[in-house]
């Protein structure tokens, strides 16, 4: 039997337990073998000597991610117990993790994976950044925290936030209401993340005065954007010729980052994304750099990983019997081309 007990300090010890011990009951259930008591900030394992081991590490890494982030959420907890090692993908708190803006409540907002820190570095020493990933990555509501950055700090006068008016594999048909409340269902996610950094009566303000501007991708032919931080969402729905016309947009005094995930393409079967061809054909120019995520990124529940990688593992062997049937037609074709060429010289 081994008997450990850990005194915890410098944290909300509701927070690291959660509402009614919601997260120390997690600890429990992955580590059924040992008891585990609180009392206190004193948290006592006893058990055989490997579990009570284990289960200390995970407790202290539990610690450890609370303290350097300032949270620590139920699912961050049910990942770093399934196995995974949350605290090596999530980033620790330091000058390589300042904080990039406050929130509406003044919670700061910060890069929460390595890949969502290189972009920011990206967006700080490139003009241009394409962000690609999957769904739940923070792609979207990083570049706006960065957008709001740059307003606050008066590097740009205004935010414009677009993406593509394309429905996500359903008709909607027809929309009530004037042009604004036509949009505004496609573009929901920009607000989403704005509504998380301003009052509301402060983004109101800059949206009825046009410091921040929220608007269709199609509205942005003829334009040209200077002093602004732009933001292109959903730019896997892009055509060729519309990232194009976006891209030339802007101004000599313009940032701007296009997010978008290639696995998720809703353009008509016809129509080919032109975000993969805009990152070959762009990629090499100095001032634009491309960042990709993956599932470790994902910021969401927890199963949103595991979803991405069950649909990516498919994709990836429907690719595989794709070039196993390509190879199998090839060398048909040849054995068909040495058997006509054997009558022949017969």
């Amino acid at each position: 039997m081994s008997e450990i007990i850990l005194t915890i300090e410098d944290v909300d010890l509701v927070e690291l337990y959660g509402q009614g011990n919601v997260k120390l009951n997690l600890l429990r259930q992955a580590f059924p073998d040992i008891t585990i008591t609180s009392r206190g900030n004193n948290v006592k394992l006893a058990g055989e000597k490997k579990y009570t081991q284990k289960a200390k590490t995970k407790l202290e890494a539990m610690v450890r991610m609370l303290r350097d982030n300032k949270e620590l959420t139920t699912n961050t907890v049910t990942d770093l117990l399934n196995g995974g090692n949350p605290y090596e993908v999530r980033l620790s708190s330091g000058p390589s993790n300042a904080t990039i803006v406050h929130g509406r409540n003044g919670k700061p907002i910060k890069a929460k994976t390595r890949n969502q820190r290189k972009l920011v570095e990206a967006a700080d020493k490139n003009d241009v950044v394409f962000a690609v990933g999957p769904a739940g990555t923070g792609k979207t509501y990083t570049a706006v925290a960065l957008a709001v950055r740059a307003l606050k700090n008066k590097i740009v006068k205004r935010i414009v936030l677009t993406r593509p008016a394309v429905e996500a594999g359903e008709s909607l048909g027809f929309l009530p209401g004037d042009l604004k409340d036509k949009i505004d269902p496609y573009l929901r996610p920009l607000y989403d993340g704005l509504e998380d950094m301003f009052p509301a009566e402060k983004l109101k303000f800059f949206m009825e005065n046009r410091v921040i501007e929220i608007a269709p991708l199609a509205f942005m032919r003829g334009r040209t954007l200077d002093n602004a931080f732009i933001i292109l969402d959903e730019a896997q729905n892009t055509t060729t010729t519309q990232i194009k016309m976006f891209l030339t947009r802007l101004g000599p005094t313009a940032k701007c980052i296009i997010t978008g995930d290639l696995s998720q393409i809703d353009l008509p079967y016809s129509q080919k994304s032109g975000l993969r061809k805009a990152i070959d054909t762009l990629g090499h120019l100095e001032g634009i750099s491309a960042v990709y995520l993956t599932a470790d990124d994902v910021v969401r529940h927890r199963l949103v990983k595991e979803i991405i990688k069950a649909y990516q593992k498919e994709a990836d062997l429907a690719h595989e019997e794709k070039l196993r049937k390509k190879d199998e037609r090839k060398q048909l074709q040849e054995d068909r081309a040495i058997r006509r060429k054997d009558r022949e010289e017969l």
